[in-house]
């Protein structure tokens, strides 16, 4: 039961335009056609370590539950979700319930690629989003997470170095890390950053059957008390969208001289539409 780093989710207004944004930024970008039943399409960039990135729109209306709609409704484009790839999700939620972490699921999903290729998963996903959801297949993985020269790209970009979410209660989230994905999983307990206001953990996941390694969680949370920058502007952060993902990193084969974007080892936001995201060669 890997649950390694499956994808990470960008909630972005026009879909041909983040394609674009995104191919100018050296990424090769795949359509990914239409979910069957709900108002969304989607397209991939999709890396040598298995993990891709999700640039998800809406063609029409979002639902009143469809949390992603509500973000970008409420707070503009960016990112808004992580997901773990399980082998079975039901034997994951499962587990997690029997240690009292909430996941709903399983849950029905699919697309519809533009090729007819027809795509079938289940997903589950916790009460509250300090933790990822999941994401596993029915169909194979390779339908879904395409393979071969599609995972090359012209910024030598090769996957996902690490995942930070902002949280709530370091503690209570991490005993729930904990149970999801084991002791082992727990490269360092909490700790505070000098100076920061910033109390810190890290997780280690998986890597996928071929990669190198897996991507590191970094578990961020704010002293409200404290008048620190870094810990004041993530307690507004919470304050006004609640805790969940917060950034990624990149990895690849490039040197930091080597940018194929201004403004060093972050990626402008003009053209992630609004996702922070950074490099690290």
């Amino acid at each position: 039961m890997t649950l390694a780093l499956d994808h990470l989710v960008i909630a972005v207004s026009d879909l041909p335009r983040a394609i674009a944004d995104y191919t100018a930024l050296g990424f090769t970008v795949l359509e990914g056609g239409r979910h069957p039943g709900r108002p969304t399409h989607n397209a991939l960039v999709v890396f040598e370590d298995g993990s891709y990135l999700e640039l998800i729109a809406w063609h029409s209306p979002g639902l009143d539950d469809d949390r992603w709609w509500q973000w970008l409704k409420g707070h503009g484009e960016g990112l808004v979700d992580v997901a773990l790839h399980p082998d079975d999700v039901a034997r994951v939620v499962a587990r997690a319930q029997a240690g009292d972490v909430a996941l709903g699921g399983p849950y029905d999903g699919g697309r519809a690629r533009p090729d007819g290729e027809i795509l079938q998963w289940q997903t589950a996903r916790h009460i509250t989003p300090d933790l990822p959801f999941l994401c596993g297949d029915i169909t194979p993985r390779h339908l879904r997470v395409q393979e071969g020269e599609v995972r090359r790209h012209a910024n030598g970009v090769t996957g996902v170095a690490s995942v930070t979410l902002v949280v709530e209660d370091l503690n209570r989230t991490l005993a729930r890390y904990r149970i999801l994905l084991g002791e082992e999983a727990v490269l360092s307990a909490p700790w505070r950053l000098a100076t920061t206001g910033l109390q810190v953990a890290q997780l280690r996941l998986p890597a996928h059957p071929g990669a190198e390694s897996g991507a590191t969680l970094i578990l961020i949370e704010p002293d409200r008390g404290s008048t620190a920058e870094s810990a004041r502007a993530l307690s507004t952060l919470l304050r006004q969208r609640g805790e969940g993902v917060l950034a990624f990193t990149l990895r690849g084969a490039r040197s930091r001289d080597q940018f194929p974007w201004p403004g060093g080892s972050v990626l402008p936001q003009a053209l992630t539409h609004g996702a922070v995201i950074e490099y690290e060669p």
